[in-house]
């Protein structure tokens, strides 16, 4: 039986190592493609989080660029935090918010919304991001939603707060 075998000519032997080649390489590609697509979502979410408590640290401190009012300021922090993954086409996604402290689900606006003591929250609202490879999930993008908060500090002297 095994002088059998033995005598098998090669071309069929190729024939299967091309297949089980075949077999082998495809679901690995595919696990492949997804553990990158699943890396690529969880870093996509930390880094547009990082940015916007940088927008938050940077909101508190009543800070503003040159030629800008603060929530514009706001913005442009947060788009320089996030690596690239925001530019002037995602403005739209970026919120700035003001709420008192005794009614955290209400938005301050108007003057004086952002006065020392009030809430300031950024967000970035429904970003979007398309899977490289949508294997076993739909074609529908993911949303990310993510949002920071803290309390702004008090102005030095009686100065008023900057225009939003």
């Amino acid at each position: 039986m095994t002088e059998q075998i033995d005598k098998l000519p090669r071309s069929k032997e190729s024939g299967n190592a091309m297949l089980e080649m075949g077999l082998v390489f495809v679901p690995l590609f595919a696990i492949l493609f997804a553990i990158s697509d699943y890396s690529m979502a969880v870093f996509m979410r930390a880094t547009l989080q990082h940015s916007v408590r940088e927008g938050v640290r940077y909101a508190v401190t009543y800070q503003t660029m040159s030629g800008l009012c603060q929530d514009a300021s706001i913005k442009q922090v947060v788009k320089s935090a996030s690596t690239g993954f925001l530019n002037s086409t995602h403005d739209s996604l970026i919120f700035v918010k003001y709420h008192a402290p005794t009614d955290l689900t209400s938005v301050v606006t108007g003057a004086g919304s952002n006065a020392a003591g009030n809430i300031v929250e950024v967000s970035i609202e429904n970003y979007s991001h398309r899977w490289i490879a949508p294997l076993l999930r739909s074609n529908t993008p993911l949303t990310i939603t993510v949002a920071a908060a803290d309390r702004t500090e008090s102005l030095a002297g009686t100065a008023t707060p900057p225009c939003r």
